[in-house]
């Protein structure tokens, strides 16, 4: 009898046991699962935190002050924002530190940067760094002005050239194929506006009854240089009375028709005498409307960083891109100035 009792209890222990163990068993399995569910979601919330970074563009004006490069800025970020990259948009603080161009472009190689979209403002001096660039296996994109060298991928620019021939063609027109003209030059090895006053000249030699007087002063980087030498500049050109005794003026870029504009104002001669100017900003605009200056011959300088920043993408993507893009040049008097496109260019996009 007490062997059977002993049976009975061994049976019913065994059994509460084996429960027992599938329910821990059970409850681990459970544990588990629920571990192994939440490791995944945490590592796909890690994946996604942890995206691969975008790739890096450097793009280097000439510099940053000039409305002409805001509305430039604002062009590559468009593109940048549409073609998934990131740019760092970096340039020197004066339009003539070369060495401070120079520097960026080392630099931007040492940073690893899949591309360098760079406008040279010296079509000698930035050579080196741009061939350094493409041994490191870093392509170029030039914009604006062109560079004396075979080592970058596309050029991206206004033909400039033929937008110094269009103001000369309207200063004939002006000045009815005869009278005097000065023009104030930029700067020295600046490709864009050496190109935009040789076309200008040249235009205006084949037409012998207009004599060019002087067309070997520059203007140096600013708006304040600019206007100091426009000063200079207009001096000798003053007879007793104070009155000029040139009949036309062509400046090749913002700041020089800038300058010129101010010096202009300040003598009491704004108005007094035929002025084609280049590039556009708010005060130029009033000057134009206000009949102080004749024309502005127009880039496109939002179209211009849109398309530089787009050409590096398609060569990065392995596409096939033109050596060389225009992006146009508009003359603008004020019998057009209202037209849309024309209104586009006048009042540009300067925010990125």
């Amino acid at each position: 009898m007490r062997w059977s009792i002993l049976s009975v209890l061994n049976k019913a222990w065994d059994s509460y046991y084996h429960w027992k163990r599938e329910v821990i068993m059970r409850r681990l399995l459970f544990f588990c699962a629920i571990c192994l569910i939440v490791t995944f979601l945490t590592g796909c919330g890690n994946r996604k935190s942890e995206a691969k970074p975008l790739p890096t563009i450097a793009v280097i004006p000439k510099g940053t002050t000039h409305e002409f490069w805001k509305s430039v800025h604002a062009g590559a970020q468009q593109a940048a924002n549409e073609l998934n990259i990131k740019i760092i948009w970096k340039g020197p603080l004066k339009e003539d530190d070369r060495e401070q161009q120079i520097q960026l472009v080392e630099d931007f190689i040492s940073r690893g940067v899949v591309g360098i979209i760079l406008a040279p403002m010296d079509d000698t001096a930035l050579r080196v760094p741009v061939t350094t660039a493409k041994r490191q296996g870093i392509p170029v994109v030039i914009f604006d002005s062109n560079l004396k060298s075979d080592d970058y991928v596309s050029f991206v620019a206004t033909d400039n050239y033929r937008g110094g021939q269009i103001a000369g063609e309207h200063m004939v027109k002006l000045l009815a194929d005869k009278g005097r003209v000065i023009v104030l030059r930029y700067q020295e090895g600046s490709d864009s506006t050496i190109r935009r006053e040789q076309g200008f000249l040249d235009t205006i030699r084949k037409h012998p009854q207009i004599q060019v007087v002087s067309a070997n002063q520059y203007s140096g980087p600013t708006t304040e240089t600019a206007y100091r030498a426009s000063e200079n500049l207009l001096a000798p050109f003053k007879n007793t009375k104070g009155e000029l005794t040139v009949d036309g003026i062509f400046c090749p870029n913002e700041s020089t028709t800038f300058g010129m504009l101010r010096a202009l104002q300040d003598g009491g001669l704004a108005g007094k005498v035929r002025f084609i100017g280049f590039d556009t900003s708010v005060k130029l605009e009033d000057a134009l409307r206000r009949g102080q200056i004749d024309a502005l011959i127009l880039q496109n300088p939002h179209r211009m960083g849109y398309l530089a920043v787009k050409t590096m993408v398609d060569h990065l993507r392995g596409n096939k891109v033109p050596r060389q893009i225009d992006t146009g040049a508009s003359l603008v008097t004020t019998a057009n100035a209202d037209q849309p496109d024309i209104k586009e260019l006048l009042s540009p996009v300067l925010h990125p």
